[in-house]
């Protein structure tokens, strides 16, 4: 069980030392890490804020951009569980894309898509971005 404890916080630190926090993916307006709150993670003046028109991850330009059609370095979405759920992208020809609508992740026929009102994408999850009064999922930015 101690080996086991050891190699997660491990594999975490590991994982989370390239990452950098850009708030939940949530529609909740109340919750201060929410993009879905205008004046917290949600801010479109917030540096790291996917809302930011002019930031590096809410620019049509930037390659890390959550907008931009063509990013193949788009934020990643991690629900509470530390499970990968794509990326927050709207790239439709990006494999790991939310906006993919043949993707695993963009489907609206796959259980791990957010877009699926029956799997991650059910209003009643926690976790689920269209949950109004729920976390969502956290978003994942390159820390370079």
């Amino acid at each position: 069980m101690v080996k086991w404890i050891v190699a997660y916080l491990v594999a975490f630190a590991i994982s989370d030392a390239s990452a950098q926090q850009l708030g939940n993916y949530s529609a909740n307006p109340y919750a201060p890490n929410s993009t879905g709150n205008p004046y917290g993670a949600g801010s479109p003046y917030g540096q790291n804020s996917i809302n930011n028109p002019y930031g590096r991850y809410g620019s049509q330009y930037s390659n890390d951009s959550a907008t931009n059609p063509y990013a193949t370095n788009a934020p990643k979405l991690y629900d509470s569980d530390g499970n990968y759920r794509g990326r927050l992208s709207s790239n439709p020809y990006d494999p790991d894309s939310v906006s993919n609508p043949y993707g695993r992740y963009g489907s609206r026929y796959s259980p791990d898509s957010i877009n699926n009102r029956y799997g991650a994408g059910n209003p009643y999850l926690v976790d689920s971005p269209t949950n109004p009064y729920g976390n969502g999922l956290s978003i994942q930015g390159d820390d370079d």
